[in-house]
């Protein structure tokens, strides 16, 4: 028999499944949930068995539930959070409180995403549609060992379906409120013989978008996306598997808008909409800030039975290609006094990775993964700024445009080309003895070597806001060398039960702080991040299986930590990527599947975390106003938030069968600014909010078809996704995402 083995997630903190683990148990009517897979270890195990705290949340769950993308998946996982920007590529998740949210083309994010055993190099890429997705396996606080650099806060293991063995397929379809979004997607499995089968899928979405840009008098904040995917798994023999991948995408985003959400001080107050906080739901921008994205690539994957053990060979290329158009200034045009800044930005990038590990059979006294990685990843950026300026003498009481007669008009502008190319190379390894039947020790080591090298050149006709004079050309390198760990003990404390304690070291890459306004003063190389992290869990089985109840504590501190400090650069407020200093976070998990009757189902998860700033370092620029006070909240880490879903299906109501269903989700406030000013730090603090969504249908006794009613957002709760300061008049700008309001849609889903 073969042991196909998926590259996927390492060690964690916490099972939340929200209903969708329940997907893997067996089919419909399975009640045992102790036979949930996960690879969070790199070899396929059985979720209780894994010695750390790992969420997984099915893509039928997610797809039930109305969403398309990883964004929704924060509703469902009580650590995993998202930070919304103006672009894609801008965009961040956080898990237990730590992430990294950078402008620059020479830094990476703190939690890798990796689908099908391939990492995606840019954050922006993870963030695509989730198509034919079978799991999503959450993996918290540092996974150096096994995933390697930029693992410091977490991994986000994506498992798509794979071929059937006979042949059929699907078509499901939406539509859906605010904004009136459609999607379409389908999927067949082709078996072409005994030994070759195919799984191939497409999509298409459209969406207007929850906001109104009155200046163009059109909705924004929406998209339109399409895509294919294949996945070809052949066996020429019994001891050999082949699977090949590829796929291709294009999206064209109007998101997101930033609105104005409080007054300005100045004239600008006039021209904008009336500021309404986080019901705000009107801009007025002469530009509409998009991205548009192509990106696709393939890989190829061989599992070959070896003397007993298994060796993986996965080989991927992919393109990543992203336009960014963005509004600056967030007005309805220049005018005197009050410029007008627009930004284009184009850039591209490739990654390469190479993966070969050997995998040992579980049932021994001493069983382990032994592997070999490498990655090159490159991205080319040429970024452009054009302002307008312009004065009017005598200076004038009201606004006044910069068309208007007697104005004096100039039009700063510039173009930076910049780039970075990141080179990887480790050597792992990851064992477990089994003491005895009950006891076992977990040991394992990762050895990387890094190398990065960036460019810079900024070619400025005029300076002006937001522009600095020309600069470069600059290029430089640097490399660095780490070693990561992992040592723990697992003790099944009853057939029922298994505790475990574990040791972690994460690690982060070097980086450059490359972006549009580069100067002399910010051409330091940014150091590495590091992090200790300790872990104990407990996983209970009871019921016979009808309920799993996992907890978990932890305590991290990451050292030289990578994040951004807000700053003003020729008088617009960036941010400034950084060693920020030493943080740490703390906090307890506990999560929950419980089906009493096998057609019903519950399940959650609560999360309490404590992340913060433990000593800040002096910024760069030496400004003393900018170091964050110890003891501050680390953005995005609100202290408790949770899930709870329930699912029914009543059978035997005449021909089909009812389902329904509910979701519901809530979290504590939480800093959006990581900011030193404690009164911006206040301004840009999001609320606690709640959110309860609801769906109700009928299905076909033998799954043949499926048609679902639902509400989203129940109690129509208003709450931001970002707040962030730096707006026209010393206002603050708010991103409002969709599931800010009240919605409803219809999907349906026919089975062949």
């Amino acid at each position: 028999m073969k042991k196909t083995i998926l590259i996927t997630s390492a060690a964690i903190a916490a099972i939340v499944a929200a209903g969708p683990a329940l997907a893997q148990t067996g089919g419909e009517g399975a009640t045992d949930l102790t036979e949930i897979v996960v690879t969070a270890q790199k070899r396929e195990e059985r979720l209780q068995d894994v010695p750390a705290a790992v969420s997984v949340v099915s893509g039928d769950a997610i797809a039930a539930r109305g969403s398309v993308n990883l964004e929704s998946a924060q509703y469902l996982v009580p650590t995993l959070n998202f930070r919304k920007s103006g672009t894609t590529i801008n965009q961040t998740l956080f898990l237990r409180g730590v992430g990294t949210s950078t402008f620059s083309i020479a830094g990476e994010p703190s939690i890798s995403t990796v689908v099908d055993g391939v990492v995606y190099s840019r954050a922006g890429e993870a963030f695509s549609d989730l198509i034919d997705v079978e799991r999503i396996e959450v993996l918290r606080g540092p996974q150096g060992t096994l995933f390697g650099k930029n693992t410091s806060a977490g991994v986000i293991n994506i498992v798509t379906k794979r071929p059937g063995n006979e042949a059929g397929g699907y078509v499901d379809g939406g539509a859906f409120s605010n904004g009136g979004e459609y999607r379409l997607r389908g999927g067949i499995d082709v078996p072409f013989s005994d030994t070759v089968k195919g799984r191939f899928t497409a999509f298409y979405g459209t969406y207007g978008g929850n906001i109104r840009n009155v200046t163009r008098d059109t909705r924004v904040n929406g998209y339109e996306h399409w895509g294919v995917r294949g996945m070809i798994v052949a066996d020429p023999s019994e001891t050999l598997s082949l699977t090949f991948i590829a796929d291709y995408r294009e999206s064209d985003d109007d998101c997101c808008a930033e609105l104005i959400g409080t007054v300005p001080t100045n004239l600008t107050a006039t021209v904008l909409p009336t500021p309404r906080g986080d019901r705000t739901r009107r801009v007025a921008q002469d530009l509409i800030t998009s991205t548009t994205e192509k990106s696709g690539g393939v890989s190829l994957q061989a599992d070959w039975d070896v003397a007993d053990h298994v060796v993986t060979y996965i080989g991927s290329y992919r393109e990543y290609d992203n336009t960014e158009v963005r509004d600056g200034d967030w007005l309805p045009r220049a005018y005197v006094g009050f410029n007008q800044l627009h930004d284009l930005g184009p850039q591209t990038s490739n990654t390469m990775t190479q993966e070969l590990r050997v995998t040992s059979p579980a049932d021994q006294t001493v069983s382990y993964v032994l592997g070999a990685y490498y990655s090159r990843a490159e991205t080319d950026r040429t970024f452009t700024r054009n302002d307008i300026v312009c004065s009017l003498t005598p200076a004038s009481t009201v606004i006044t445009p910069c068309t208007a007669p007697g104005t004096v008009v100039t039009t700063p502008a510039g173009t930076a080309t910049f780039g970075s190319v990141f080179k990887n190379y480790a050597l792992f390894g990851q064992g477990v003895i089994n003491v005895s039947e009950r006891f076992r020790l977990i040991a394992g080591l990762r050895f990387t070597s890094d190398k990065l090298s960036v460019y810079h050149q900024r070619i400025t006709t005029l300076a002006g806001p937001g522009i600095q004079p020309s600069f470069g050309p600059f290029a430089d390198s640097t490399s660095n060398e780490n070693l990561s760990g992992k040592a723990g003990a697992q003790f099944d404390l009853s057939d029922a039960s298994t505790a475990y304690a574990t040791y972690s070291r994460g690690y982060k890459g070097p980086a450059y702080n490359v972006f549009y306004n580069l100067t002399a003063t910010g051409t330091n190389v940014i150091d590495a991040e590091t992090a200790d992290s300790f872990e104990v869990g407990l996983k209970n089985t009871l019921m016979g299986g009808r309920l799993v109840l996992n907890l978990a504590a932890y305590y991290a501190k990451y050292h030289n930590f990578q994040a951004n400090n807000p700053d003003v650069v020729a008088g617009v407020l960036v941010t400034r990527f950084t060693n920020a200093g030493t943080i740490s976070t703390r906090g307890g998990e506990l999560d929950f599947l419980f089906r009493p009757i096998d057609d019903l189902s519950f399940s959650g998860g609560l999360a309490y975390t404590d992340a913060k700033v433990d000593q800040f370092k002096l910024p760069t620029n030496g400004v003393i106003t900018g170091v964050v006070p110890s003891g501050t909240t680390l953005g995005y880490a609100p202290k408790w938030k949770g899930s709870l879903a329930m699912d029914y299906r009543i059978r035997d109501v005449g021909p089909v069968d009812v389902v329904l269903g509910a979701q519901g989700s809530f979290q504590s406030k939480q800093l959006s600014q990581f900011d030193a000013n404690p009164v911006i730090r206040a301004a840009t603090t999001i609320d606690s909010y709640a959110l309860v969504d609801l769906s109700a249908g009928i299905a076909d006794p033998q799954d043949r078809y499926r048609v679902l009613l639902q509400v989203k957002n129940l109690f129509d709760t208003s709450f931001p996704s970002a707040i962030t300061s730096g707006g026209p008049g010393g206002s603050f700008r708010y991103l409002i995402p969709r599931e800010a309001d009240r919605y409803y849609g219809v999907t349906a889903r026919v089975n062949f």
